[in-house]
């Protein structure tokens, strides 16, 4: 049977105002055309850019002296590799059989991009938290990412065949489950359906042995205190009697470290500028809010794995006195990495790239930073580039992979499916992929062979990188 890849296209979706019983008839005829089976493929080594010059690519719109610090992190394991890897992933899935069924994608959706964080009504949300990389296109894309990482992670915490497969289930099929109830509920309930930590913890109760409830709500306990207020005292120091951002080369870097003093000046005035085109993309009543602050310090940040090399600040302002900090990251944002793969390439609802995170973002989530934002503006060489704010810290926390026992994670993949789904739903015809997926659990078995000969692969990879360190083709640091 012939079936369609993410360069091809068919007809299949069904209009937005048919009845549901004609969207859900759609996604079945696309199940048709595009059998379950058909989403276990992989790219063969001859059918795939090499992984190690899609990331060399990457890397040279970055700066020079942070990429071998991208690199380092990413040797640093499998599944430290398969995060910086959004790139290699999307190449690939460019390459794979598509469902022809869209919606708003994370575009990084792996485990380690789900954590908690604070609502504006203050209670504490599970959710999506990294939008770097949304772009619409495949749902399946999004499923993919995740249930893969779930086991590259799985390998490199020891768990065995079988132990993986439950947990890659776990996922698959709460996202299954979920979209299938999303199909039956109407917009607005779908649109204010959120993962309430305090709903949650009431949920998993009991799942979770009593050790595991403890650990879990100490993780939550301890997310409540990443606030401005601890970034604030973490990365500050005293200095001439007035409160600035504390050196910790190269994470941290404060402007007057990286710059003379007149460049320092110029650096500080484009960044506040940044900042006053940026207040004009907030509501006006959160712009008000903004613009109670003054500008106290700046510092360059180095962030995750994926990310190292891009353009990223941390800003100090204040408020009613240097008690009253607000920290902001400023971001850099390039095109998404799914940008050259998307199947069809919809026009661009957005004017930058900045733009382009900060839409998804609010498409995806169910609550959302109330400072998110973004701007476009000129570098020292002249060139424009597109950035997006938002609060470094407002309650966020995640899980420590690492850490994960077999039934831990199949809890938390669980969780991530779950999420993931209602974050498709906003966007996507719910019924129609309800439909394609059906009932049974057929779709999430076939997620399980899919994810580990993605394993296979990423292992692969990673070896292709470890080589090219060696041989001195890219540079890297560790320990950083």
């Amino acid at each position: 049977m012939a079936v369609r890849t993410a360069n091809e296209s068919t007809g299949t979706t069904a209009s937005p105002s048919a009845a549901p019983a004609a969207r859900r008839a759609a996604g079945r005829a696309a199940r048709a055309r595009v059998p379950f089976e058909s989403h276990v493929s992989v790219p063969a080594d001859g059918d795939r850019p090499n992984p190690v010059e899609v990331l060399v690519a990457q890397s040279a719109t970055r700066l020079p002296e942070l990429v071998p610090i991208r690199y380092g992190r990413m040797l640093v394991s499998e599944f430290a590799f398969f995060r910086g890897a959004a790139a290699v992933m999307a190449a690939d899935l460019g390459r794979t059989p598509t469902s022809g069924l869209t919606c708003q994608l994370c575009g990084d959706a792996h485990l380690s991009n789900f954590g908690v964080f604070g609502s504006p009504e203050r209670r504490l949300v599970f959710d999506v938290n990294d939008f770097d990389e949304t772009h619409p296109g495949p749902w399946e894309w999004d499923l993919k990412r995740l249930v893969a990482s779930l086991a590259v992670a799985g390998r490199g915490n020891g768990f065995r065949r079988r132990e993986r497969a439950g947990v890659v289930l776990a996922a698959a099929g709460r996202y299954r489950q979920a979209m299938r109830r999303f199909a039956d509920l109407g917009h607005v309930d779908v649109w204010y359906a959120r993962a309430d930590m305090e709903e949650v913890n009431a949920l998993l109760k009991d799942q979770l042995s009593g050790a595991r409830r403890k650990r879990f709500a100490a993780a939550q306990a301890k997310a409540r205190t990443h606030d401005s207020v601890h970034a604030f005292r973490k990365l500050t120091a005293l200095v001439d009697g007035r409160r600035r951002l504390a050196a910790d080369p190269p994470l941290l870097v404060p402007v007057q470290d990286l710059l003379p003093d007149s460049g320092r000046t110029d650096l500080e005035n484009r960044v506040c500028g940044l900042l006053a085109g940026y207040a004009g993309t907030l509501a006006p009543d959160r712009r008000r809010l903004f613009e109670a602050y003054r500008f106290v310090d700046l510092a360059r940040k180095v962030v995750g794995v994926g990310s190292v090399g891009t353009r990223c600040w941390v800003v100090l302002l204040s408020g009613r006195d240097e008690n009253d900090p607000l920290l902001l990251q400023v971001k850099e944002a390039p095109p998404s990495v799914l940008a050259g793969h998307v199947p069809d390439r919809p026009e661009a609802e957005w004017h930058s790239e900045g733009e382009r995170v900060v839409s998804g973002q609010r498409l995806m989530q169910a609550t959302g930073d109330i400072f998110l934002g973004w701007h476009r503006a000129a570098g020292f060489d002249g060139r424009r580039r597109d950035f997006y704010v938002r609060q470094l810290r407002d309650w966020k926390g995640s899980a420590v992979v690492e850490t994960m026992d077999p039934e831990a994670m199949r809890v938390y993949a669980a969780l991530c499916g779950w999420t993931l789904a209602r974050a498709h739903a906003r966007t996507g015809d719910r019924m129609a992929i309800a439909g394609y997926l059906g009932g049974s659990d057929k779709f999430d078995r076939v997620m399980v062979e899919f994810a580990e000969r993605y394993a296979d692969r990423n292992e692969r990879d990673h070896g292709l990188l470890a080589a090219a360190a060696r041989s001195g083709r890219i540079p890297f640091r560790d320990g950083v």
